[in-house]
């Protein structure tokens, strides 16, 4: 049976509404796909780390109320498990404050076992963190040599803005790495100041990697492979909470990877109808998680 294997933060998300606490739910931009696949009753492992407290414990609980063991979470004893306060606008978008206290040796785990045709997710600054970057290679470097998917989502922003060149040679590889990118219109003006998905694609992605899906919040999806160039309107809705479309659309995106029984070996030649579908499954998921208050799609969300 195929797995999803995700590496990334987790984080108690304290979100705000009118400048007053409305929710709290952990999250974390791949542990948000995680769940939600999870959910959908696709087998997960998540690597990740949480600190021993009140915060972890409630993460812990969290992941295994989903389905997901903990084997592969490093729990640190001297320092506190990360929140970010998520102050939602008129538009129920959200702004985020982090905050963060990791131990100086991080990710003292063994990392699962990856096999054909399975896919690894990863994303955000963990994805490019230089005090992760050994453990981030092993798992991407287990990923290649067995022939599994990687799915890369971008997934910097600004609060990361005067790190840009310390990462940039982490990013490219992890771009080298992935057999599929997925970026936003924020991430790359935060990186490169560009926003137009063709400039983008030919100048920064197309090199390392030919499957990139570029997000720009209520403006169409843009899809962008050797063979294909298309766009795909985004529905028009009122949101609850924008928290997690992204990461949502991520899982989406694999999901359909599943269903479609899409391998590896058939990545470089799926057709056009096959991406549509791929892009269909992204936005469904990601409509979901936008009309709810947490940070993935509900349990018992049917497509």
């Amino acid at each position: 049976m195929r797995k999803v294997i995700g590496i990334g933060e987790t984080i108690l998300d304290i979100i705000f509404k009118n400048n007053q606490p409305w929710n709290a739910v952990p999250g974390g931009s791949v542990f948000n796909s995680i769940i939600s696949l999870a959910r959908m009753g696709v087998k997960v492992d998540f690597i990740s780390e949480v600190g021993c407290d009140h915060v972890g414990e409630l993460i812990q609980q969290y992941m295994l109320d989903n389905g997901i063991q903990t084997n592969y979470l490093d729990v640190y004893k001297e320092n506190k498990s990360p929140i970010s306060l998520a102050f939602l606008n008129a538009n129920n978008d959200a702004q985020y404050s982090f905050y963060k206290n990791y131990p100086d040796q991080r990710l003292l785990v063994e990392l699962p076992e990856v096999n054909e045709n399975d896919i690894v997710m990863l994303g955000s600054f963990y994805a490019v963190d230089p005090s992760l970057r050994h453990k981030v290679v092993e798992l991407l470097q287990k990923a290649k040599d067995n022939k599994a998917i990687v799915m890369y989502d971008v997934n910097y922003r600004r609060p990361h803005k005067n790190d840009v060149l310390k990462i940039a040679p982490y990013l490219l590889e992890n771009l080298d790495f992935a057999d599929i990118v997925r970026g936003s219109e924020e991430d790359f003006m935060c990186l490169y100041d560009l926003s137009d998905a063709d400039k983008i694609y030919k100048d920064k992605i197309r090199f390392y990697c030919k499957n990139f899906v570029f997000t720009a919040g209520a403006k169409d999806i843009q899809l962008r492979t050797a063979n294909i160039c298309k766009s795909y309107a985004v529905p028009q809705l009122k949101p609850v909470s924008t928290v997690g479309a992204g990461d949502n659309f991520n899982a989406g995106l694999v999901y359909g990877l599943l269903q479609q029984e899409i391998g590896y070996d058939d990545l470089s030649a799926l057709t056009e109808e096959q991406w549509d579908k791929l892009i269909e499954y992204g936005i469904r998921f990601s409509v979901e998680v936008c009309m709810n208050t947490g940070n993935s799609i509900q349990k018992g969300f049917q497509l």
